[in-house]
């Protein structure tokens, strides 16, 4: 037996040593191991098989098991759901392909220290454009470095990155460190460390790209940018869920997601399927902002619901997750976004304010350890 083989048993003793609490069996007996390969360098590959039903963290024990296998340098784990099984005399979609069916999405498996130092890293996404979810991106990574916090903001819209004009940035970050192992480094206002590829880009220019490219860009503003010690990272989501967001479940451990809608019944939709995503995934929703909510007439004093109204707190409320915060529909919100001020920081006691600042303080009590661990987290 030589060198890759003995290291090959190893692996497979190692692997056989992690139980299934679900079904009692170890991984390598129940199936859950498939195509297991060793490269000369040390790099081990193989397939991971989960049911739904099973726990996510068993691909974490796995790679844990793996990596402490002396002669391994690397794993790489690509994991599977089974694919439900078509109905009998069900048709193929077009082209001959197999239709999309549940449990094809792939489970998240975080890579151990690509996120170390970020502290809470919590996703600000929305099922559809327009609904101002860059503004509570933002709003709630200021309110949070207000509040005394070390915190970051990733912009990951990288079709519309709109972080840089919110915070009034114009910069190009540098760059630090020796060839090969360069860092960015962050651009900081308002006590908030930020990255976005418009910083990268000149001001007119479009970010034509496909879904790899972007999930790529994801993984190195996580990786090679300066953060330091955080207590908190936002990411400011695209709208949809798409590339950006499966990337970043099956990047790091995602502490969970806030969901930002209106209440009109087009954006209400869009976020239920954007919410079961982040549930399908095994990733937290830590709460549903309802933005624009209703518009106060400067000149009678009367109240329009331009949007509709409780829309948010509905959908909540039918998914079972918490509502955290309804944010007026305020022209000083888009004034001070557009100067780059954001309205938690320079009106904090205004209505609009007044909400933020609840929705920073929702946030930071959803993901304290006691309510993590109520949670099951």
């Amino acid at each position: 037996m030589d060198r890759n083989e003995q290291i090959l048993e190893r692996v497979r003793q190692a692997l056989a040593a992690v139980t299934n609490p679900r079904t009692g069996d170890d991984l390598v007996s129940g199936g859950h191991i498939r195509e297991l390969s060793l490269a000369d360098n040390g790099r081990v590959e193989f397939k991971f098989a989960l049911a739904p039903e099973d726990a996510g963290t068993l691909v974490r024990e796995a790679r844990a098991a793996v990596e402490a296998v002396e002669g391994v340098e690397r794993v790489k784990i690509d994991v599977t759901l089974p694919v439900a099984r078509q109905p009998q005399g069900g048709q193929a979609g077009r082209g001959g392909h197999r239709p999309l069916q549940p449990g094809s999405v792939p489970a998240p498996t975080p890579e151990p220290g690509l996120a170390s130092g970020l502290g809470h890293i919590v996703a600000v996404s929305s099922g559809k454009g327009g609904v101002g979810k860059s503004t509570v991106a933002a709003n709630l990574a200021a309110r949070l470095a207000a509040m005394g916090f070390r915190v970051g903001l990733l912009d990951a819209d990288v079709y519309g990155p709109d972080i840089p004009l919110m915070f009034g940035e114009t910069r190009k970050p540098r760059v630090k460190g020796e060839r090969g192992s360069e860092l960015i480094v962050p651009l900081e206002a308002h006590g908030v460390k930020i990255m976005s590829l418009g910083f990268l880009l000149e001001e007119d220019q479009p970010a034509i790209m496909r879904g790899p490219l972007v999930s790529g860009i994801l993984k190195q503003f996580l990786e090679q940018v300066d953060w330091g010690e955080l207590d908190y990272l936002i990411v400011d989501m695209p709208p949809g869920t798409g590339d950006a967001q499966l990337s970043l479940v099956q990047t790091v451990n995602l502490e969970g997601a806030v969901m930002v809608t209106t209440s009109q019944a087009v954006s209400t939709g869009d976020v239920q399927r954007a919410v079961r995503m982040f549930e399908r995934v095994r990733t937290r929703v830590l709460g549903i902002v309802e933005n624009m909510a209703g518009l106060e007439c400067p000149h009678c004093g009367g109240h329009i619901d331009v949007f509709g109204e409780g829309g948010g707190r509905r959908l909540a409320e039918r998914l079972n997750v918490p509502f955290i915060g309804s944010i007026p529909l305020d022209p000083a919100v888009r004034e001070s976004g557009d100067e780059g001020r954001p309205t938690a920081i320079i009106a904090p006691d205004s209505a609009a304010g007044r909400a933020l600042a609840a929705i920073a303080d929702a946030v930071v009590e959803a993901v304290s350890p006691a309510a993590a661990e109520a949670g099951g987290a």
